[in-house]
């Protein structure tokens, strides 16, 4: 288990009363001692006793904890505590195993971000923390999704800062269904992933919802010296909180319901399709689910992900919307 803040407090307490080679500490000096220390934390803590004491000793003596070598004198018919060696401290200890494992997990989250704009720093500190504290393993052990050959990439640190420096922008945009380029004037607010691609959020001066633009379709960026209208309404932690993927339209959100056969059903109850997910009803032949989203076309990719193991139920406009694609979708193959 990871060192909690109070236990720290404890043990650096501890480590303070066994290198004092001028005092004898008791094992109720030991408590009185921790107790003040976390009472300057937290004045309403109820403190510690006598085992919580034993059991922070063994931990330090451990090869989990410190590896301290502790000295346990009589005296009269008490004990008192104190370090063999009075030039001993945790704190100039080299890190333990566990918490070399500990600073190894954080360091492959940092990895992903090595390469994004303003995330320079990311393999230079990886770099120097690995040679300090000698945390590099041939063995890996956890692995992300990443590409950085995804087309677009180079104008994220553009975007990430102009979004930081608040700079209006104009974008040179590409769409999939068109051959002409198309002139955006963006007030740049948030940046997003999804599914392996990047989008940008703004404000485009033509209309007052906000727009997305796949970073993949960007031909050129540059500033504008415009005044930059600063994103005062959108939380964005909000603005995605009852769509799939990053597009959004003025429609309310709605229930839907969709059944999914029961060699799928335990996939999707784990891998919820939606954060509102709810499961309806099962039965032998698999589970009614329900979610409360505004439909969008990365809804709908979800949904044809899973081919004939889901079937929209209500309400019947989507369902209708649906079969229409699915009818499409046979006449393709005929």
């Amino acid at each position: 288990m990871p060192i909690n803040k109070n236990a720290q407090i404890r043990y650096n307490t501890l480590d303070r009363c066994f290198s004092n080679s001028g005092k004898r500490y008791f094992l109720e000096d030991l408590i009185e001692e921790c107790n003040k220390a976390l009472s300057e934390l937290d004045p309403n803590s109820s403190g510690i006793r006598k085992r919580q004491i034993y059991d922070d000793i063994r931990f330090m003596e451990s090869e989990a904890g410190y590896k301290v070598d502790l000295l346990k004198e009589k005296y009269g018919r008490k004990t008192y505590y104190r370090y063999k060696n009075p030039k001993f401290s945790i704190s100039n200890q080299p890190i333990n195993e566990k918490e070399a494992n500990q600073l190894r997990s954080a360091l492959t989250v940092l990895s992903r971000f090595e390469g994004l704009p303003q995330f320079e720093w990311v393999k230079e500190l990886k770099t120097k923390l690995e040679s300090t504290f000698v945390l590099e393993s041939d063995v890996e052990i956890i692995g992300f999704d990443s590409n950085i050959d995804l087309v677009g990439l180079e104008y994220l640190t553009e975007l990430f800062d102009a979004i930081y420096y608040k700079k209006v922008i104009d974008v040179k945009y590409k769409p999939f269904s068109d051959g002409e380029i198309i002139d955006f004037t963006i007030h740049p607010y948030y940046l997003k992933q999804y599914n392996n691609r990047w989008f940008l959020l703004g404000q485009d001066e033509r209309f007052s919802t906000i727009t997305n633009i796949a970073l993949d379709r960007i031909e050129a960026v540059t500033l504008i010296e415009k005044n930059y209208v600063e994103n005062l309404n959108i939380d964005f932690n909000e603005f995605f909180e009852d769509i799939i993927g990053v597009t959004r339209n003025d429609a309310p959100s709605i229930l839907i319901e969709f059944f999914v056969e029961k060699e799928r059903a335990d996939y999707v109850k784990t891998k919820p399709l939606h954060g509102t997910q709810k499961l309806k009803q099962e039965d032998d032949r698999g589970s009614t689910f329900s979610i409360d989203v505004i439909p969008n076309k990365e809804l709908e990719t979800q949904i044809f992900s899973f081919g004939d193991a889901l079937t929209v139920l209500s309400p019947a406009s989507f369902r209708e919307k649906m079969k229409e694609r699915i009818e499409r979708l046979f006449r393709a193959y005929k």
